[in-house]
């Protein structure tokens, strides 16, 4: 898959790389990627599809209704492996490979998205007026942007819900989070939005107690020291 860069997405990711709210604060991801496939990514795909389907051969009734269609079928199969190249893209600090269709949820719909995502976002719009100065509100020029790159009329929306370790997703002091997928199949295009609210008091104290474990750490390697001077 291939990054796709445009200016509005640059401009939306640099202001939610960290937004203060107060007692809370938001970081937000928006990336767009082309579905074409090369190096890594192919190798990648066919050992994806190839487990696939063996698994469809043990489990066919559960596989047949996956929330990204019948795993049958081979555009279902693409959609799954597009959902989890993007996040080892997002995220290369993590291994994606072993997800499985149930890890995702297909949507009722870009409405249904857009009012979470707009209830989610509402306080930012103040901050948004307040350092980027822009006559936009930052509702409007998110969904522009969002709706300039993919097209939203036509999309499929998609989310992931973490349920296990191996992910960016359960830090501590996270209030709530969302990961969407906006795939449009005309365009062979996946636009990834995710967001996460952190609890400042939350993240102040696992860092303290991080710091008192580390000072433990060095009076232990002290102490240590001096009984090997002894």
């Amino acid at each position: 898959m291939k990054f796709l860069e445009y200016t509005p997405l640059a401009t939306l990711n640099s202001f939610l790389g960290h937004v203060n709210l107060g007692d809370y604060i938001i970081e937000g991801d928006l990336e767009a990627y082309s579905c074409k496939l090369a190096g890594i990514d192919k190798k990648l795909s066919r050992n994806l599809e190839q487990e696939v389907l063996e698994s469809f051969s043990v489990s066919p009734q559960e596989l047949a209704t996956s929330p990204v269609g019948p795993l049958s079928s081979s555009a279902s199969r693409k959609t799954l492996i597009y959902l989890i190249l993007t996040l080892n893209h997002m995220y290369p600090d993590y291994d994606f490979s072993t997800l499985r269709a149930h890890h995702f949820c297909k949507e009722k719909g870009v409405a249904a998205v857009r009012q979470t995502i707009d209830n989610s976002l509402m306080e930012t719009g103040q901050v948004w007026a307040r350092d980027v100065g822009d006559s936009t509100s930052f509702l409007e020029a998110l969904w522009s942007a969002i709706d300039e790159v993919i097209q939203l009329v036509d999309c499929d929306v998609y989310s992931y819900k973490s349920d296990h370790d191996g992910d960016p997703f359960g830090e501590k002091g996270a209030i709530w989070s969302f990961n969407y997928f906006f795939y449009n199949k005309k365009l062979k295009r996946i636009l990834y939005f995710s967001c996460r609210c952190k609890s400042k008091l939350a993240l102040d104290e696992a860092s303290l107690s991080s710091e008192e474990g580390f000072s433990e750490q060095e009076d232990e390697g002290f102490v240590n020291d001096m009984d090997m001077d002894v």
